[in-house]
């Protein structure tokens, strides 16, 4: 069992973070009400942590690379930590939100180097294996953050949401110390930082616009200054890639269709799957007048099966089709958005489940199988290049989707509440901040009522389109045959050219010389101290 401990510190570290993505979610209409928030600062409350992973994940990556996996790691904990004692204390929105953004340039350091070091760590059976469980976390994580965000807010406070991962950073980092190995490309290519800073800031950008959209209209000058401002750094993003030797993303990729299968699947499936639940907990507590638990119970279906089918996958990983389980799943994601397209006047909590768990069943499906098919459609040298950027891309689609169905989320209840109330726009902000039933008038409930779950319906109907004509365009552009996972990665009796040994050990856990290293696992020595491994596989080597 010692050998799984590394993949204990390492799935500690990526739960805690992708919790943080949506623990915050049934948790916005007390934050509201504590720091006088408005709707677009809670956007952006979700939107900046999910950002600041997309934009710094393939960065990060490359950093850890020349410093160590394991010390970019730890620093990302050490990092994610005090920003979450940051956001725990915050005294009003603007700070909330800035800090938010360290935890998620915390996260992408962890982020960055967890299926490296997966990678790194395991081989054959047990890497298809470490994968399978590393995205049941990452299916889990996510969904069950509104339950574990519902307990805490209503027993403790929403502060404790945030304060919660202090005593599992400090686990995370004494396990990552104590079992996981170190490893390094001293002599890799420098960090792409031209290309960092032109990405982040036309994601950025994109995002501040939609979210802006919603307040001030498609047609003021600010909304289109900040997607001109995107479209711009898009443009030279583009150009700085295709003209430095050692890019922060190879362009080349895009030719390859499995590639950009799945990187379409990843965006989409974050969009379409979770970043929706936002605005069901919005209806959840401020139009039934649910608690927080009981709206983060109501979406527990989700987060149980996406656990139990990614957990059971990765022990199919060697055999099933990347194309038919991601296929599969994101039609099945687009299945259950369609039930939970049907929301009326007359719906409540129970009117969730078949929909959630339909959708459950897909996210576990696809997440496993999306790492192998990143990895295993490109050349094995850019392997580690492919998975970072499909962990930036479905960041990317979390923050996408935040900001695009909210905007249509809020300007479909102002449309629907019109000629039923004074002002709509005003009775739309309240019901995004969760207010509804304190800040309208009683005569107008009613029309709430309707209007909310008809405009939620409407989304998840928008996000069924998303979802199926990404699983059509999965079995349209991957391959029938994907290459084996392990086989796009390093052998595990040698070394790659471009690795250079911590400490002149290969990766079975021999010296040089060939003698056994007794006592030696997978994840370092017997006697519980870390030793730096001589394993083939970085970020930009998988």
């Amino acid at each position: 069992m010692r050998k799984w401990l590394p993949l204990v510190a390492i799935c500690l570290g990526t739960f805690m973070l992708l919790v943080d993505i949506t623990i915050v979610t049934v948790a916005l209409p007390d934050i509201a009400t504590s720091l006088d928030a408005s709707f677009s600062d809670l956007q952006w409350v979700m939107d900046v942590y999910a950002l600041a992973l997309a934009a710094l994940l393939l960065g990060a990556g490359a950093i850890a690379d020349l410093r160590g996996q394991r010390r970019v790691y730890l620093g990302g904990l050490i990092l994610f930590a005090v920003a979450s004692l940051a956001c725990g204390l915050a005294p009003g929105a603007g700070t909330l939100v800035v800090a938010r953004g360290m935890q998620g340039i915390g996260g992408a350091a962890m982020f960055a180097t967890t299926m490296a070091l997966i990678a790194s760590t395991y081989r054959g059976r047990d890497l298809g294996v470490a994968f399978g469980i590393w995205g049941a976390v990452n299916g889990a994580a996510a969904a069950i953050g509104p339950v574990l965000g519902g307990l805490l807010t209503e027993h403790v406070s929403w502060r404790a949401i945030f304060l919660v991962n202090l005593p599992v950073s400090v686990a995370a980092a004494a396990l990552t110390l104590a079992v996981v190995g170190e490893f390094r490309r001293p002599d890799g290519p420098r960090v792409d930082l031209a290309g960092t800073v032109t990405f982040t800031v036309s994601a950025a950008a994109l995002v501040y616009g939609l979210i802006r959209a919603g307040e001030h209209g498609w047609g003021s000058a600010g909304t289109l200054g900040l997607f001109a401002l995107s479209a711009v750094a898009l443009v030279l993003f583009l150009m700085v890639e295709s003209r430095i030797p050692h890019p922060l993303l190879e362009l080349g990729l895009f030719r390859r269709g499995g590639f950009v299968a799945a990187l379409i699947a990843g965006l989409t499936l974050s969009a379409a799957a979770f970043s929706v639940l936002t605005f069901t907990s919005v209806w959840l507590q401020a139009v039934l007048g649910h608690g927080p638990v009981r709206a983060g119970l109501a979406m527990l279906p989700m987060a149980l099966a996406a656990f139990v089918v990614a957990g059971l996958g990765g022990r199919f990983l060697h055999a099933a089709s990347p194309r038919l389980t991601i296929g599969v799943g994101m039609l099945l994601v687009g299945a259950g958005s369609v039930a939970l397209s049907r929301l009326d006047a007359g719906s409540d909590s129970g009117s969730l489940q078949l929909g959630l768990l339909v959708t459950g069943i897909g996210v576990g499906l696809a997440i496993p199988a999306l790492s192998a098919a990143a990895m295993s459609a490109v050349p094995p040298q850019r392997g580690g290049m492919a998975a970072g950027a499909l962990n930036t891309f479905r960041q990317l689609g979390f923050a996408l989707g935040i900001a695009v169905f909210g905007l249509l989320f809020h300007n479909g209840i102002r449309d629907q509440l019109s000629g039923h109330v004074a002002n709509p726009d005003t009775v739309a902000a309240a019901i995004g901040q969760g207010q509804a039933a304190r800040d309208v008038p009683p005569a107008a409930l009613s029309a709430i009522r309707a209007a909310v779950p008809t405009s939620l319906g409407d989304v998840y109907l928008i996000a069924a389109i998303v979802a199926f004509a990404a699983g059509i365009a999965v079995f349209v552009l991957m391959p029938r045959a994907v290459a084996h996972l392990a086989e796009n990665a390093q052998p595990a009796d040698g070394r790659s050219a471009d690795v250079q040994p911590a400490d002149g050990r290969s990766a079975d856990g021999r010296s040089a010389a060939g003698r056994p290293d007794d006592g030696q696992s997978a994840g370092g020595k017997s006697d519980g101290a870390p030793r730096d491994t001589d394993r083939p596989v970085t970020h930009a080597d998988i």
